[in-house]
């Protein structure tokens, strides 16, 4: 009798946390009672940033990939902090365009206007990305809502945790493959890189030191555009200069990109690798052949990137500043 009495209680402790977890769980329709208008908030932001400035489209993009790769989608990578040991000080996130921090934290105070101490700075940066998305050209997707913030934010969770831009392809597998992610979804997530700008300094070893040799350029490189990226990015350019990643549609969410590489007009070597390197070539070409595909594989990836290590009221919090921890 003893032995069914705690087979019972344990089948309840069972049943009470898979409740908890199901109520913790991501939905699309989160803040229905709490904050209904929570993505025309947002959305809205996002449209006025991006009248300002087109580079608010891929900065947010970008942001949002960033942050959720290391310790996942938790807004992590917006915290400031005075010792500069947050994770948006590492070397890796340097880069990162201070106008996708600009459009959360702008986003962030219309919707507290509207619902304070309700919606997640996470949940805000997943809107805005899909909003920004959306808002040139790209798949519309609903997005799952409920994450809490994170509580942590270190330089030096983020080393060796991003892709690089002279990744081969095992290197960038290895690194999707830590998120269970698949060689379709680094395809298609590759694919953010149709909009957006990259710095010379991050291409220029293909144009002027390939390999290590003086003066040699990357051969899978279409050479008259590797000619007038050398106009653009002659050897030793300041560190500001950028060009766009996609020279024909830089500010539209298309698969153009996937064009390119088959071209030779990929900047990065993470990018160009994926049609040199025979195993990812097939779905280069699929995607740059059909943007309906490109746009399902890469919402079906992005959605992979928004439940990434999701944090709950357990282990979370709702910031009201994103870029600071509340006073606990």
């Amino acid at each position: 009798m003893e032995t069914r009495r705690s087979n019972l209680i344990i089948i309840f402790a069972v049943i009470a946390l898979s409740s908890a977890a199901i109520g913790e769980a991501l939905s699309s329709d989160y803040y229905q009672k709490t904050c209904p208008d929570v993505r025309k908030i947002v959305c809205d932001a996002v449209e006025k940033k991006i009248n300002e400035t087109a580079v608010t489209i891929p900065a947010t993009i970008r942001l949002f990939f960033h942050d959720a790769f290391i310790t996942g989608a938790d807004a992590s990578a917006l915290i400031a902090l005075p010792t500069e040991d947050a994770e948006k000080d590492s070397s890796d996130n340097k880069s990162l365009a201070g106008d996708g921090f600009d459009t959360v934290i702008r986003a962030k105070k219309a919707v507290e206007e509207a619902c304070p101490g309700v919606v997640s700075c996470a949940d805000i940066l997943a809107l805005a990305t899909s909003c920004a998305i959306e808002l040139s050209k790209g798949p519309t997707y609903t997005v799952e809502l409920g994450r809490y913030d994170g509580l942590v934010s270190k330089a030096s969770l983020v080393d060796g945790n991003l892709p690089g831009p002279d990744f081969n392809l095992d290197q960038l597998l290895n690194i999707f493959a830590k998120h269970n992610f698949t060689m379709v979804d680094l395809v298609a997530l590759s694919g953010a890189h149709t909009v957006g700008f990259c710095h010379c300094s991050r291409f220029a070893d293909r144009l002027y030191n390939y390999n290590g040799q003086i003066g040699a350029t990357d051969p899978s490189f279409n050479p008259a555009f590797a000619d007038q990226l050398k106009i653009a990015c002659p050897a030793n350019v300041g560190p500001t200069i950028a060009v766009n990643l996609d020279p024909y549609t830089p500010v539209t969410f298309d698969n153009i990109f996937f064009s390119n590489l088959v071209q030779g007009y990929g900047l990065l070597t993470s990018d160009a690798v994926l049609y040199t390197d025979t195993r990812s070539r097939p779905i280069v070409q699929q995607f740059a052949s059909n943007q309906t595909a490109f746009f399902e594989a890469f919402v079906t990836a992005i959605e992979k990137v928004g439940r990434l290590d999701v944090k709950t009221s357990a282990d979370g919090e709702i910031r009201k500043d994103c870029t600071a921890f509340n006073k606990h």
